[in-house]
């Protein structure tokens, strides 16, 4: 078996790693009819997972490498198996050893919606764009809709809090070398009060927790049944109706002009309803909790990117901090309550804070 694996193609840094791998894919049932001689790196995540892509006999497949105990595979399994049911397009678990953390997943391609998006923007093909986004919409009422929240782990007041908590720990005191006082310490704990207060008071659903562009793949035309393609699921909660919406909206890598992201809500507020997805009544209270809640992923975003930097060497995501600087401070300039985060942003953020930011 370790013959057929091409080491200048995939790298093994811990040989029992590799071991369990080859041992792993030699108990596979020949079914699958593998080539693992094509064996070759697929993409990589900003966790402790990656990615690589074999030939097999029905077509190309995915192998995740997710190394316990930094990574729990189960979780993924279990609500691939959830959105399936619920009529998502996602990878079909071909084979699982949830003790090693390996997996063998359907290939759903090579092209995420963000090169898509990216690439309809630069070309000015608006139309593109928004029929990608109607399918992700769509798509994100039927996981809405469909899957039963009580089968997966709550969003509650703790998560929301120490998601929060990345905010300060990693942006401002590691990233910036900021030194809050007692009263900067003060103004925080009121916005968080506040987010924390209005993410709770929403209705719950089933929460991917990272629907945006780098998660979702083209897999055929705008309007077929199978677009788009799910993917990075495992981190799914019970939580927020607006968090996945907030998500897609407002992304690390994307930026629509309000008045698009305004229509695309109003088009998942319309469906939802329909549905029979618990939203506001009031599309403006939906509006305002969608505002809210993206502003609790921002700062938490923040947070991450700076510590995929400092922590993990991954130095490449802070390139998009002024994105999220934009966002964060958009919305603390339109809502009363939220205003004191604006002192604090702005000596990290610059000028982008003090001109604002146009989506």
């Amino acid at each position: 078996m370790s013959d057929t694996l091409p080491p200048s193609t995939v790298a093994w840094a811990d040989p029992a790693r590799r071991l369990h791998f080859e041992r792993w894919a030699a108990a596979l049932p020949a079914g699958h009819g593998i080539d693992w001689s094509t064996l070759a790196p697929a993409s990589a995540d900003a966790s402790f997972r990656r990615y690589l892509r074999v030939q097999a006999a029905a077509g190309p497949c995915i192998v995740m490498d997710a190394p316990p105990p930094l990574e729990d595979t189960r979780p993924f399994v279990h609500v691939a198996a959830l959105l399936a049911q619920a009529g998502l397009h996602v990878p079909v678990v071909r084979e699982a050893d949830t003790e090693h953390g390996f997996l063998l997943l359907d290939d759903l391609g090579r092209e995420p919606y963000l090169a898509a998006l990216q690439a309809a923007q630069a070309a000015g093909d608006a139309a593109r764009a928004d029929r990608l986004m109607r399918d992700a919409v769509a798509a994100l009422v039927r996981l809405q809709a469909g899957v039963d929240a009580r089968a997966l782990p709550p969003f509650d007041e703790a998560l929301l809090r120490r998601e929060l908590a990345l905010f300060p720990e990693w942006c401002v005191a590691r990233e910036h070398g900021i030194a809050w006082g007692d009263g900067e310490q003060a103004a925080w704990q009121r916005v968080c009060d506040a987010l924390v207060a209005s993410a709770l008071a929403q209705p719950v659903v089933a929460v991917h927790a990272d629907w945006m562009p780098r998660n979702l793949m083209i897999c055929g035309e705008p309007g077929g049944a199978l677009n788009p393609g799910v993917l990075d699921f495992q981190d799914a909660v019970a939580g927020p109706v607006t968090y996945d919406m907030a998500s897609l909206l407002r992304d690390a890598f994307v930026s629509w002009p309000e008045e698009q992201q305004i229509d695309w809500a109003v088009r998942w507020w319309q469906a939802a309803r329909k549905a029979g997805v618990p939203v506001a009544e009031d599309f403006g209270e939906c509006w305002r909790a969608l505002e809210w809640m993206g502003l609790q992923r921002h700062l938490k975003v923040l947070g991450i990117f700076c510590r995929l930097k400092h922590r993990d060497g991954k130095a490449g995501y802070a390139a998009d901090l002024p994105r999220f600087f934009g966002y964060a401070t958009a919305v603390a300039l339109r809502y009363r309550p939220l205003a004191p985060l604006l002192k604090l942003l702005e000596p990290m953020s610059d000028r982008t804070v003090a001109a604002g930011y146009t989506f």
